[in-house]
C-alpha cells in the first residue's frame, strides 16, 4: 500500500519487499541446469536469459540515474548491454544481435553491487505519504513490480528451453493433482452473468503501471461465460477434429502463424496429437503426462480458432471476454491482493509452481476467475480518460497502444504484487506465449478495433499542441480568444466557418455558440485529424521535447469541456480558400486565423468570402502579416510594401478592400500566441485581428 501514517514503517515495508522480490527473482534461476541456458535464446525474438539476469537489476539504477536520485554508475558496460528488453513484435521478426555476454558470475556480482546500493538508497531516501509518482519511493516499487514481471516472463523462457537444460528444484514445487483420462475431466458449462454499467480505472491505494489510471465507463450486456477455464481435454477435442489445419477457423493473422510455426497443437504439449496417450505437457523445469484437467495453454490466436470452431460445432456465438465482461466475473472474488490473507485461488505463488485442475478453486458460480492461468480477451488494451504517460517510463505503456496488443486477465500461478492486483492492466501480441488459457463467452459484444497510434508528422503535432495543449507563459489559448471576440460581435447564431481551421480548436469552440459550423482546411491531413478527434473525443501525438526524446501527450475534448453536442454541430471538409465554391446558405460569421498571409491569393479570397457572408454578418480576419515568398508571390501581398513611395501595411489595404461591402465592427486589437517547437524553443507572436461587418 502506498498509504500510511508512520514514514518509517513504510520504509521498513519497502524494504522489505524489495528483498523478497530480489530473492524470489534470483531463486527462479536455479532452475537452469546447465550454462548454455543463460546464453541461449529460448526463442529467437527474445534475449537469452542472461540478459534478463541482469536487466531487472540495471533497471533500478537506469531509473534512479533518470531521476537524478542519485549520480554514479555501477558497472556501464552491462547497465548500457541490458538497458531495454525486446517487444516481440511479430512472431517473423527474428531479431538475430550478437552480444557479448559477462560471465554468471560476473552478472551475479553486479546484481550483488545493486542489491547493496537499492538497500542503501531505501534506507536513507527521503519517504513522503502517501508515495506519490514523484516520490524516490515510487522509483524504488516501480523497479520492484518490473522485477516481478520478469519474473513471470522469464518463467516462460524457461519453459521454453531444452528439457535438458533446466532442473526442478523444491522450491518450485508442481501440482500433483492431476486427471489422466480425459473422460474424467468435468464438463464445461455457461453460467448466466446479469449485464450494468462496469467502471474500469485503478481506485485503490496500491502501486499501479500508468495504463491502469484513468477511468471508463462502458455498459455491459447481459451474457453467459464459461464455468471453467478450457481444460486441455476440452481443446483437445479442436486438436482431434483438424482444427489446426482448417483455415476456416483462423482469421488472416492466426492462418499466417498457424503456417509459419507450423503448429499442429499447443506449443507446450510434447508429443502427437494422434497419439492422446502418450502425450505429455512441459513445465517450467519437467514433463509430465498430460495432465487433461489442466488449462490449455495457448496464445490469443489459437484461443480465438478454437472459439470459432466451438461456436459452429455448438450452433451458438461464442468469443473470447472482453475486459469489462471479466471485471463482472471478477466481482464474485472477494478483496484484493493487497488483503488476501489467504489468496482465493492459485496465485501469488501461494500454491504451486505450476497450474492445477480447472474445477479446483471455486470462486462464486465459477472457477479461475483469477490465478491458475492468465485469460486472453478480446481486449486490445488503450488508455482510459485522464490517462498520463510516467516521465520515467514512457515506453511501458505507449507502445502498445496500436491495436495489435491484447489485454490478458486475472493473472496465472506465478502472478505476483500488481500482477495480481485487480486493476492490473498486462497486454500482449495475439502470438504470445505467457501462462495463458481462456475462458470463452455467449455474448454479442463487438469489439471496436481503434488504430491511435500517436501521431508524429511534426506539423500536426505542432497545431495540436498549439490549439489543444497547456496555456504557455500565461499567454490564453489563441482560438478561444478569437471565438468570444467574434462571438461578442455576432447578431445571427445559426453559420459559422472557420477558414484555415488546422486541427479544429476554432471549430469546436464555435460550437458551442452556432447550430452549424463548418470547418475548412486546405490540408487534408489536418481535417482527417479534426474529424478522428470529433468522432473519439481523444487524441494522441508525441511531442519532441529534446532531441530524439518525446512527450506522449494525450488531448481530450472534455478537458476543455467541449464533446458530443458540440462534435456533432460540425463538418470538416477540405477546400482551397482561393478557389472556394458554393457554400449554401449564407455564414453569420466567418473566422480566418492565420490565414492571409499564407495564401496564394488573398485578394481572391476576400472577394469570394464577401459574397458568403449574409449581411450583418461577420468576417473575422487575425495575422500577424507575415508575408513570406515561398506561400504568397510577392505581387500577391496585401500590404507590406511601399506603394508610390509610401509604405503600405496590410491594415490599411484591409481597410481600402473591404470598403465596399464591410465596416470596422470593432477597433482592432493585438491578440499574442505562443507555439511550443520543443520544450525550450517557443514562437512568440503577436496578430492584428480585425472584425468587419457586411453592411
Amino acid at each position: 500500500m502506498l498509504t500510511g501514517d508512520d514514514p518509517q514503517q513504510k520504509r521498513r515495508e519497502i524494504l522489505d519487499y524489495f528483498i523478497r522480490t530480489y530473492d524470489l527473482y534470483e531463486s527462479l534461476f536455479d532452475c537452469l541446469g546447465d550454462e548454455r541456458a543463460y546464453y541461449n535464446k529460448a526463442i529467437p525474438l527474445r534475449h537469452p536469459l542472461i540478459f534478463y539476469l541482469g536487466h531487472t537489476a540495471a533497471f533500478f539504477i537506469n531509473k534512479l540515474l533518470a531521476s537524478r536520485l542519485i549520480d554514479k554508475r555501477i558497472n556501464d558496460k552491462i547497465e548500457a548491454m541490458v538497458a531495454i528488453g525486446v517487444d516481440e513484435m511479430s512472431w517473423d521478426d527474428m531479431d538475430n544481435s550478437r552480444y557479448d555476454w559477462p560471465s554468471v558470475q560476473s552478472m551475479q556480482a553486479y546484481r550483488d553491487q545493486v542489491r547493496a546500493r537499492v538497500i542503501d538508497f531505501i534506507q536513507n531516501m527521503r519517504i513522503d505519504l502517501p508515495v506519490s509518482w514523484d516520490s524516490p519511493a515510487w522509483i524504488i516499487m516501480m523497479g520492484i513490480e518490473h522485477e516481478r514481471i520478469h519474473l513471470e516472463t522469464s518463467s516462460v523462457l524457461i519453459r521454453q528451453l531444452p528439457i535438458e537444460w533446466v532442473q526442478p528444484q523444491p522450491h518450485w514445487p508442481v501440482c500433483s493433482q492431476a486427471r489422466c483420462q480425459r473422460e474424467d475431466v468435468p464438463e464445461n458449462s455457461l453460467i448466466d452473468i446479469k449485464g450494468e454499467r462496469v467502471r474500469q480505472g485503478k481506485n485503490d491505494a496500491t502501486y499501479g503501471w500508468d495504463n491502469e489510471y484513468g477511468i471508463e465507463f462502458k455498459d455491459v450486456e447481459s451474457f453467459k461465460a464459461g464455468r471453467m477455464v478450457v481444460s486441455n481435454a476440452e481443446y483437445f477435442e479442436f486438436v482431434q477434429t483438424g482444427g489446426y489445419h482448417n483455415p476456416r477457423w483462423w482469421d488472416d493473422e492466426g492462418w499466417a502463424w498457424r503456417e509459419f510455426s507450423a503448429a499442429e497443437m499447443p506449443t507446450f504439449w510434447i508429443g502427437s496429437g494422434s497419439c492422446p496417450d502418450f502425450l505429455k505437457l512441459r513445465l517450467m523445469s519437467e514433463e509430465l503426462p498430460m495432465p487433461w484437467d489442466w488449462p490449455a495453454e495457448v496464445n490469443q490466436l489459437e484461443a480465438s480458432a478454437f472459439c470459432r470452431w466451438k461456436s459452429s460445432k455448438t450452433g451458438t456465438s461464442l468469443q473470447l471476454l472482453c475486459e469489462a465482461e471479466w471485471y463482472l466475473l471478477r466481482k464474485q472474488v472477494q478483496g484484493d491482493q493487497s488483503d488476501w490473507q489467504d489468496a482465493p485461488g492459485n496465485i501469488n505463488l501461494t500454491k504451486w509452481a505450476s497450474p492445477c485442475p480447472v474445477d479446483t478453486f471455486a470462486q462464486g458460480d465459477f472457477f479461475d476467475i483469477v490465478g491458475n492461468v492468465w485469460q486472453w480477451t478480446t481486449t486490445p488494451i488503450n488508455s482510459f480518460e485522464g490517462f498520463r504517460v510516467h516521465p520515467l517510463y514512457d515506453d511501458f505503456s505507449v507502445p502498445t497502444f496500436d491495436s495489435k496488443h491484447f489485454l490478458v486477465k486475472g493473472g496465472s500461478w506465478i502472478s505476483t504484487g500488481n500482477e495480481a492486483i485487480k486493476s492490473s492492466r498486462y497486454a500482449f501480441r495475439r502470438h504470445f506465449f505467457q501462462h495463458s488459457g481462456f475462458r470463452y463467452a455467449l455474448s454479442s459484444y463487438k469489439e471496436t478495433i481503434m488504430v491511435n497510434p500517436y501521431e508524429t508528422d511534426a506539423m500536426v503535432v505542432q497545431y495540436l499542441d498549439f490549439q489543444y495543449g497547456a496555456v504557455c507563459f500565461n499567454v490564453q489559448n489563441y482560438a478561444k480568444q478569437l471565438v468570444e471576440i467574434a462571438t461578442s460581435l455576432c447578431n445571427g447564431r445559426q453559420r459559422a466557418l472557420d477558414m484555415g481551421c488546422a486541427t479544429g480548436r476554432a471549430s469546436f469552440e464555435l460550437a458551442r455558440y452556432f447550430e452549424q459550423v463548418v470547418g475548412m482546411d486546405y490540408s487534408a491531413r489536418f481535417i482527417d485529424v479534426a474529424q478522428q478527434f470529433a468522432n473519439s473525443g481523444y487524441f494522441r501525438y508525441a511531442f519532441p521535447t529534446e532531441g530524439d526524446l518525446l512527450e506522449y501527450c494525450e488531448i481530450r475534448l472534455s478537458d476543455s469541456d467541449l464533446g458530443p453536442k458540440q462534435a456533432e454541430r460540425i463538418k470538416f471538409v477540405q477546400g482551397d480558400a482561393c478557389n472556394l465554391k458554393p457554400q449554401g446558405d449564407l455564414y453569420d460569421l466567418v473566422l480566418a486565423a492565420n490565414l492571409i498571409d499564407r495564401l496564394h491569393e488573398p485578394k481572391q479570397f476576400l472577394q469570394s468570402i464577401t459574397t458568403m457572408i449574409r449581411s450583418g454578418g461577420i468576417l473575422l480576419l487575425s495575422s500577424p502579416y507575415t508575408w513570406f515568398e515561398e506561400c504568397t508571390p510577392k505581387n500577391n501581398w496585401l500590404g507590406g510594401f511601399h506603394e508610390n513611395g509610401e509604405a503600405l501595411t496590410t491594415y490599411q489595404a484591409l481597410q481600402r478592400l473591404l470598403a465596399d461591402n464591410f465596416e470596422e465592427a470593432c477597433p482592432s486589437q493585438d491578440i499574442a500566441f505562443v507555439i511550443r517547437e520543443t520544450a525550450r524553443k517557443h514562437q512568440h507572436t503577436v496578430a492584428h485581428v480585425t472584425a468587419w461587418r457586411k453592411r
